[in-house]
Parts: structure tokens; C-alpha cells; sequence
């Protein structure tokens, strides 16, 4: 039994209300207490979350109240809201204000993909600032945040061996997800001798409640362990993790995450196997019905296959909040990758399967929900 580092990840924080920047502040204080109190100390923000409000909470609650050397700050430079390499400095010196500290312990381009890096990161020369950073100790160590295929975070980390460390989206759904490619990126970062940093290991909430067939599993196996702490555990027992960052919005969801990790005891392989029938059980809940799409892999006409479509559509409908889930992210990038604009339609015609299934309808669905709700489509 040992520690590992749990990371408060501060997008989803406790709210009064509906509204992102209407932040419960008192129990985010003894939610922050907590943390500390628990000998955990990594806390992840970003210029965007909460609309903003999530740097100044992190102020207020945290690094007004406590000395630097208590805890390790993780902020993120925005490279989606940046059009000018003036923004670049500009930006990161409010975030320093906002947080109110003189150096961020990891600093990362939030949110890389492959039409990012080459149009927005390289003109504005942003890996050339976090090295100025780091050398005139405003920031501790370089990161990236990323959301694409592995192919290109390969070549990402092969041109900046600046990169000490990648945060992905890795849970036991994901692991072999078409667009999120989990497993395939955890490798890729291992093999370039990086740290991993993991978010979304509960995958925004879904993971933290089970479909009654795995829920059974699972209490059956170990009566007093939550379902989220199984998200939890099969992310920290991985190799090279830096910490698991967990979205907690409030003081229940934080105490448990904090037991699991305190007393982290990693997966056996009965464990393992109980959750690879769980993944399948929670796709086959979802409106596809199957945790199997390999019928739909050579339907793909401009490259972008019907299978990583209802895969994605599949995953995100599970999800507390199907438009929020981190796959919007990757199906922009996918079709950018294809040279296909926001309103262009990777599967335009008839789906006929070599069955003879007609899932037209059904492909044709969970195409314009993703198209309508993918948080940025590059341009190509």
C-alpha cells in the first residue's frame, strides 16, 4: 500500500448555480484544506475554465492562504485563443497575476492537436517562450496538453525534447478508443522517457456510476470500493505517471478520491478482467448497442471511418454531459487531418454494411451531433 498523487483538476469546481463563474468558495476553501491536509498538493487550472473564473479561484482559495512551497501549480497557455504572438507573452504574464504567483510549477500549451501545432504554435514561436520562462525560472517545467491521434504526438515530442511532460485523457474506456487512441499515446510519451499526466480518468463523471451488469461486478469483487475508485486505480498504476488529475466538485467526491489514492493498492488481474467486461457492458449500454465496431471500419469514404464516428458518438452519449466530453475535441482535429471543414460530412451517402444492414440513419445521427457540438474545428 502506498501514495500516489492525486491532482485537483480545477474544471469542474463546485457551483452555487448553473452559471461556470458562480464558484462555491466556501467549500472550495475545505475542499483545498483537504487536499493539503491529505499530503497531496498538485492543483491543475487553465486561463479557460470556469469562463475564466477557475485562476482567480485558485487565488482566493489557495495561493493566498497557503505558502508557495505547500503546493505544485499547473496553468495552461490557451493556444486556442491566440492569433498574434503578442497575445503569447501578454497572456501568460495575467495568468501569473491571476493565480497570484511568480512561477507556475508545470506550464502547458493547453489543447495541441496536429492543425494547432503547425498554424498556431510554430508561427507564434510558443515553445520558444516556455523556454525563456523556464530559464528566467517563471515557470519550473515545460508540458503539453493534448488531444490527437499518437502518430503526430510522436513527432511532436521527437521536434521539442524540451517537453518533460504530456497530459492525456486516459481511462478504461478510452484505452483503445478510435479517436482518443489512450493506450497508443501513453506509449508513445513512455517511449520518449516523458511523465505522463492523466485527466479525465472518471471521464467527466460517467465513470463514477456503472450500468447495473458492471456495478454487480464490481461490488461483488470489492463490496466497499466506489466505482469511481476503480477509474482511479486502473489510471495511477500505470508506469511514468506524473499525478491523476481528478475534476472534483465537491467535498464527497474529494474524500473519496482521496482514500483511494492514500492507501493505493494497484489492480490485480481478477480486477483487470472486470473491468475490460465493464468497458464492453458500459458501450453496449449506449444508443450504438455494441462495444464492437469493426463492421463499420471500411466505411470511409473521406477518411474518417463510420466506426471512429459511432465510437465517439457512443462514448459521448454515455457521458453526464454528452456535449462536453473530451472526444469533441479529437473529432475536429480528425476531420482537419482529412481536410474536411466544419460543415463537410465525412460519411455523406448510404452506410450499407456487408451484411446488408442499412445504419444510415444511425451514422448520418451521430455525425451531426458530433459536427453541431465539437468545441473547435480548425481551419484547413
Amino acid at each position: 500500500m502506498s501514495k500516489v498523487n492525486l491532482g485537483f483538476g480545477l474544471m469542474r469546481l463546485p457551483q452555487l448555480s448553473a452559471e461556470p463563474t458562480d464558484i462555491d468558495y466556501e467549500q472550495l476553501n475545505k475542499m483545498v484544506d483537504t487536499f493539503l491536509e491529505a499530503g497531496f498538493d498538485y492543483f491543475d487550472t487553465s486561463w479557460a475554465y470556469h469562463n475564466g473564473e477557475s485562476e482567480a479561484a485558485i487565488k482566493k482559495c489557495l495561493t493566498d492562504r497557503y505558502p508557495r512551497e505547500r503546493y505544485r501549480l499547473a496553468s495552461k497557455l490557451p493556444t486556442f485563443a491566440i492569433t498574434e504572438e503578442s497575445q503569447v507573452e501578454e497572456i501568460f504574464v495575467q495568468q501569473l497575476t491571476r493565480c497570484g504567483v511568480e512561477y507556475f510549477d508545470y506550464y502547458l500549451l493547453h489543447n495541441v492537436n496536429e492543425i494547432r501545432y503547425n498554424q498556431v504554435i510554430k508561427q507564434t514561436h510558443m515553445f520558444d517562450y516556455l523556454k525563456k520562462w523556464k530559464k528566467e525560472g517563471k515557470i519550473r517545467h515545460i508540458a503539453i496538453s493534448y488531444h490527437d491521434c499518437a502518430d503526430v504526438l510522436d513527432k511532436i515530442l521527437a521536434e521539442h525534447p524540451e517537453v518533460e511532460a504530456v497530459q492525456i485523457a486516459l481511462n478504461y474506456i478510452d484505452w483503445n478508443a478510435y479517436f482518443v487512441q489512450a493506450k497508443a499515446c501513453y506509449e508513445v510519451i513512455r517511449r520518449h522517457g516523458r511523465q505522463v499526466i492523466i485527466m479525465e480518468p472518471v471521464k467527466g463523471g460517467m465513470l463514477a456510476d456503472a450500468p447495473q451488469e458492471a456495478k454487480m461486478l464490481m461490488k461483488a469483487e470489492n463490496p466497499d470500493a466506489s466505482i469511481a475508485s476503480w477509474a482511479l486505480r486502473y489510471a495511477a498504476g500505470l508506469e511514468g505517471v506524473l499525478t491523476v488529475l481528478s475534476g472534483m466538485s465537491d467535498l464527497g467526491q474529494m474524500r473519496d478520491n482521496i482514500s483511494c489514492m492514500r492507501n493505493f493498492r494497484p489492480l490485480n488481474e481478477q480486477e483487470k478482467e472486470i473491468l475490460q467486461q465493464a468497458a464492453r457492458i458500459y458501450r453496449e449500454s449506449g444508443p450504438v448497442k455494441t462495444a464492437d465496431f469493426t463492421a463499420y471500419e471500411a466505411i470511409a469514404p473521406k477518411g474518417v471511418s463510420a466506426a471512429a464516428i459511432l465510437d465517439c458518438y457512443n462514448s459521448c452519449m454515455l457521458q453526464p454531459v454528452p456535449t462536453f466530453g473530451a472526444e469533441h475535441n479529437y473529432f475536429g482535429s480528425e476531420k482537419a487531418r482529412h481536410r474536411l471543414h466544419k460543415d463537410d460530412l465525412c460519411i455523406p451517402g448510404e452506410v450499407i454494411l456487408e451484411d446488408g444492414t442499412d445504419a444510415t440513419e444511425l451514422v448520418h445521427q451521430a455525425e451531426a451531433f458530433l459536427n453541431e457540438n465539437c468545441f473547435f474545428q480548425p481551419e484547413v
